[in-house]
């Protein structure tokens, strides 16, 4: 099971969300700790008041002057479940529900010293709980007298310290709610912002690839900007590399096309010879063709309007001795992801093919493909005699005719569906509108 998403931008901002809650929170609790302290400190000061004020009422032999006792209860009482009391010589005096207070760890004292006294002179923080179970802090004084120890103790409920932090904690854990709504907005401005170089480098390789673009821009970060030139050097390197086999390509080509042509002048008032010559000429394109597929280029961007024209225009003329019909229906602003001279050769087999069958129309028509947006559906059809059914899958293949009485050796379906699948299209066939052929050629769409 992945415990990270597999989302750069996630796991940053999860990573982000866990930081900044754990940050928090330990603010949160050092800002407890820090305000318990000083509650406690200045209920500690009000407490050590009152021993002091207990204190003033023992006399040098350890007896308490009630009297004036009596004249300093008053200013002891500080609310409900205050305590007090003195412990001395002559018995004990104070609250009669004192609580039960725990003296804690003894602090360190000189050997012999009795413990009882070990305390004396300086005032102790005790804890303890009343009968109700309410806790209870305490601060305790002892001293010494001519008569003997005096223990002068004074308590408090320790909600007196609890109730402020509340109180403070109430405010404080809003803050920091909106502290924590704060920084999680501020750390989705960043990721938006530290990621953009990233998306705009993605929509850069994809015209890259589309060929909008010959490179990407190397002005990045530094941390993209090695992978920008690896890029950059990795499409000079492919540019290079289909550059030099299309040229080995044309030079191939080249040196076929003389010798051949010297040979069909040769065989020209030999019908049977010059048919085979022509036979080879197409074999020779063919396998061309074939030798285009790992190196055809996806990225150039062909307009298909323009390109549909001039070759109607040339299968017309070379027809003339025929009333052929063309119509064309193809939007100006459609182009397709394929080298011009891969699309003239794909569809200007498909156009002699329909123009040699046709009985008199024949119909080009291409649009955006319905199923996906990345490819387009071009579709050339004519009203001749058609394929049957049957026979379909088997007439696109290289050499096969089904009308062994016409013109032409059967390459041009085979070659116009090498030449399609070259750019991952898919060339199908189907009934005209008018009964004939119907070619689909679906290529992909150049963008950008």
């Amino acid at each position: 099971m992945r415990m990270l998403p597999r989302s750069l931008h996630a796991r940053m901002l999860m990573l982000s969300v866990l930081a900044t809650l754990a940050a928090l929170l330990i603010a949160g609790a050092t800002v407890a700790h820090v305000l318990e302290r000083f509650v406690t400190e200045g209920l500690d000061e009000r407490l050590d008041s009152q021993v002091a004020l207990l204190a003033s009422t023992v006399e040098a032999d350890g007896r308490v002057d009630r009297a004036k006792l009596g004249q300093r209860i008053s200013a002891m009482e500080g609310g409900p479940g205050w305590r007090w009391r003195i412990e001395g010589p002559a018995g004990t005096i104070g609250s009669s529900d004192f609580p039960a207070l725990d003296r804690g760890p003894p602090g360190p004292h000189p050997p012999g010293d009795d413990a009882r006294l070990r305390d004396e002179g300086r005032l102790q923080p005790l804890e303890g709980a009343s009968e109700g179970d309410t806790p209870v802090h305490a601060r305790r004084l002892v001293v010494q007298t001519s008569g003997g120890p005096v223990t002068l103790t004074a308590a408090a409920p320790r909600d007196v310290i609890r109730r402020p932090i509340r109180g403070a904690l109430a405010p404080l854990l809003g803050v920091l709610a909106v502290l924590a709504v704060l920084l999680g907005a501020a750390t989705l401005v960043q990721l938006r912002l530290g990621l953009r170089p990233l998306r705009r480098l993605r929509d850069q390789i994809a015209q890259l690839r589309t060929g909008a673009r010959s490179s990407v821009d190397e002005e990045q970060p530094t941390e993209l900007r090695p992978l920008a030139a690896e890029l950059n050097a990795l499409a000079a390197q492919n540019d290079a590399a289909l550059a030099s086999a299309r040229q080995s390509a044309a030079n191939l080509a080249h040196a076929l096309k003389t010798p051949v042509a010297a040979l069909a002048l040769d065989v020209h008032d030999d019908p049977p010879r010059a048919a085979q010559v022509a036979r080879i000429d197409t074999t020779i394109r063919h396998h061309l063709a074939r030798a285009r597929v790992q190196i055809a280029n996806q990225r150039v961007a062909t307009p298909l309007a323009p390109a549909v024209a001039d070759l109607a225009d040339t299968v017309r003329r070379i027809h003339r001795d025929r009333a052929l019909a063309f119509t064309i229906d193809i939007a100006d602003d459609l182009a397709a992801a394929i080298d011009p001279h891969d699309l003239d050769e794909l569809l200007g087999n498909l156009l002699d093919n329909a123009a040699r069958h046709a009985s008199g129309r024949i119909a080009v028509r291409a649009a955006v493909d319905q199923d996906d947006a990345r490819n387009l559906r071009i579709i050339v059809s004519d009203d001749g005699p058609g394929i049957p059914a049957q026979e379909r899958a088997r007439v696109a293949q290289p050499g096969v005719r089904l009308d062994e009485q016409g013109d032409g050796h059967g390459f041009g379906l085979g070659i116009a569906a090498d030449l399609t699948a070259i750019y991952g299209g898919v060339l199908t066939l189907e009934d005209s509108a008018w009964g004939g052929l119907g070619v689909i050629v679906t290529l992909p769409a150049a963008t950008g």
